[in-house]
């Protein structure tokens, strides 16, 4: 264990190891004791490297193209008017919205230094994803009660690192709730197994 090396106004610096799991390299009492911009510097040593202009452009054309996509999808389902809206109708101008902020980032985004370089902590995003796929696919075969259930256990537990108890806690009161208004209260149509 490395020791903490004092810093001109107090604190220590970035290299000491934290035992308090909180994130950051400082002890938990140390981070108290750190000035806003000893806390700046800190958090610009720890932040993941910068994307590039490619990977700005080919984010910004993923986005574009999911948006076209989206708006393809939902002119085929109908769109319908205001006053008699039919199902594509809101998916239609969310995707017009998606296609727009995709359109944006291209444009704008050469100039943006915040974008993080993608590393293996992109791939919880991935896995977010992937798993909302999978229970939105899974839904209208066997209801959304069990497909909710893992998708909560899977975002608590391994992308959150909640621990057992409240990821299981949690995740039936939010599936229960779920229930009660989508299926009990409002009476919809979402597919349900009770």
């Amino acid at each position: 264990m490395q020791a903490a090396t004092p810093v001109p106004g107090g604190g220590s610096s970035p290299n000491a190891v934290s035992p308090a799991g909180n994130g950051s390299n400082l002890p938990a009492e140390e981070l108290d004791d750190l000035t806003p911009e000893q806390l700046a510097a800190q958090w610009e040593e720890e932040k993941p490297p910068a994307a590039g202009a490619l990977a700005n452009v080919a984010s910004s054309l993923v986005v574009i193209g999911v948006g076209v996509g989206a708006v393809v999808l939902s002119i085929a389902m109908g769109l319908g008017t205001p006053s008699a809206p039919q199902p594509g109708l809101w998916p239609f101008m969310i995707s017009c919205v998606l296609a727009a902020l995709g359109l944006f980032q291209l444009v704008m985004g050469r100039r943006n230094r915040d974008a993080e370089k993608f590393t293996r902590m992109s791939l919880a995003a991935l896995t977010g994803l992937v798993t909302l796929a999978a229970m939105v696919a899974l839904m209208p075969l066997i209801g959304f009660e069990l497909p909710a259930l893992v998708l909560c256990i899977i975002w608590m537990r391994f992308l959150g690192g909640e621990t057992w108890r409240s990821t299981l806690l949690v995740s039936a009161l939010v599936v229960a709730a779920f229930y009660g208004i989508f299926v009990l209260a409002l009476n919809t149509s979402i597919p349900h197994l009770f």
